[in-house]
């Protein structure tokens, strides 16, 4: 079940609102926890198992590294903890990429079958992990009611996309929260929002994207074509999972939850280093706390910095899929903030509009090796770009007409991915919010009949 579905809109949310809401207090986290497994088991009937069997496991390590007063022995039962979270991960997303390249080392041809990665696996185990790691260093009291801890596990709003929220930043919300009308209707607005985005405009470039990138033509494309289809990426994959973040956050706080914000205009950045502390800004975080700074940050001599810079960015590369692309984007990344630590010195004059251009063409780029997985493919593609063909672009727009309505929701896309509606919300004039109110309203009526009319509603970061 997907947040921007009709079944869900129309029959979980509200099933649930009622029920929680006339249920007492110290009922609510059970409600929530039944309805979050409900609500994964909609997609994942088998794997709501897997995820019951991990809240369990993670519920016991817990508990006994907190027993255990030698460092040695809690120790050894994080590890242990550590062991199971990855290798259950390992299993269902890496053994088949690592078979194949130990395939392709030794000439065998073994391979693992069927295995259906379970959605948003790579979320919960690294919320289990935080977990673990937070109570082994005392960062927070371990949770010894089991439900309480199913309840942040599996809770539905940030379970199969995020973000990634950490047990300290909602152990005392578990516990006691406040339910308000305020707190009720900004949840609904930040709800309609990311429905919004996601329907309107996360869909709708999603089509531009896959008409040119889902092409047996591809390799002939040139151009203004691939420029077309890669910025489409661009502001598909924002809008879809900024989108989804908004409605995760939204709901939440419809349950008296507050999430920690997960994007903030990330393509206004004007560095590598600042659009990566603008977006999925609970990844970064999570692999700047538990595995950045424990190899020692950048408080190092220069050749730990750089493998420590070099290990974070494979590990993020592979957090997003088992692919040669996504390792390969993932040291781009790391490739780019080395040299920009380098030069940071000597950009500090560039004005500022030169720093966005640039960044955002560098942001690009990533996309389009983190879109096309044949690295082969992806070499001709990139060389492409820069040659210009006027007449395979007329010839392609002729064929392909009909996306010249997708594209205009691409460049609505391209001007609110500035923050034209939060300088709006700033100013704090009631006329104003009535008028943007109302706007969000229709919209979101708008994007219902969407969704009513079209089934084509895809959202990326299942995947990963």
């Amino acid at each position: 079940m997907v947040f921007s579905s009709l079944s869900f809109l129309f029959f979980f949310l509200p099933l649930l609102l009622v029920i929680y809401y006339i249920s007492k207090d110290n009922y609510k986290n059970y409600i929530l926890l039944v309805f979050s497994l409900i609500f994964y088991s909609w997609g994942e009937p088998v794997y709501v198992l897997l995820m019951i069997l991990s809240i369990i496991i993670n519920y016991i390590v817990a508990i006994l590294i907190d027993k255990y007063k030698d460092k040695k022995i809690k120790k050894m039962i994080l590890i242990i903890g550590i062991f199971i979270d990855i290798g259950l991960l390992f299993y269902f997303k890496y053994s088949n990429f690592f078979i194949d390249i130990l395939n392709n080392i030794f000439g065998l041809s073994y391979k693992i079958t069927e295995i259906v990665l379970p959605i948003g696996i790579s979320f919960y185990t690294f919320q289990e992990i935080s977990y673990l790691v937070d109570v082994y260093l005392k960062r927070i009291k371990v949770q010894k009611n089991i439900f309480n801890l199913g309840t942040y596990i599996s809770f539905f709003p940030q379970l199969i996309a995020g973000p990634i929220v950490r047990y300290k930043d909602i152990e005392k919300q578990l516990k006691k929260r406040s339910h308000t009308f305020e707190k009720f209707t900004e949840g609904i607005r930040r709800f309609m929002i990311g429905f919004c985005k996601k329907v309107l405009i996360a869909n709708n470039a999603a089509i531009i994207c896959n008409t040119i990138f889902n092409s047996y033509e591809l390799e002939s494309y040139k151009g203004i074509i691939l420029i077309i289809g890669i910025i489409s990426f661009t502001i598909q994959i924002y809008y879809d999972f900024s989108g989804y973040s908004d409605m995760a956050i939204g709901l939440a706080k419809m349950f008296g939850f507050e999430l920690l914000e997960n994007f903030n205009y990330p393509y206004i950045a004007t560095s590598i280093k600042d659009f990566w502390k603008r977006w999925h800004i609970s990844l970064s975080s999570w692999f700047k706390d538990y595995i950045y700074i424990p190899l020692g940050g950048s408080r190092v001599y220069i050749i730990k910095y750089i493998i420590n810079i070099l290990i974070v960015w494979l590990l993020t590369g592979l957090w997003h899929g088992a692919n040669w692309n996504f390792i390969i984007w993932g040291l781009y990344y790391a490739i780019l903030l080395l040299i920009e630590k380098v030069l940071r010195k000597y950009t500090v004059k560039i004005p500022i509009i030169f720093k966005w251009i640039f960044t955002f063409n560098l942001i690009n780029i990533g996309w389009l090796i983190f879109k096309i997985e044949d690295i082969n493919l992806l070499l001709n593609v990139f060389k492409n770009m820069f040659i210009l063909d006027e007449g395979n672009f007329i010839l392609f727009i002729t064929k392909h007409f009909s996306i010249i309505n997708q594209m205009i929701f691409v460049i609505i896309g391209l001007i609110f991915m500035f923050p034209i509606y939060k300088k709006l919300k700033e100013k704090n004039n009631n006329i104003i919010n009535w008028i943007l109110d109302i706007t969000i309203c229709l919209l979101f009526i708008l994007s219902i009949c969407s969704l009513i009319s079209n089934s084509y509603n895809p959202f990326i970061y299942f995947r990963f």
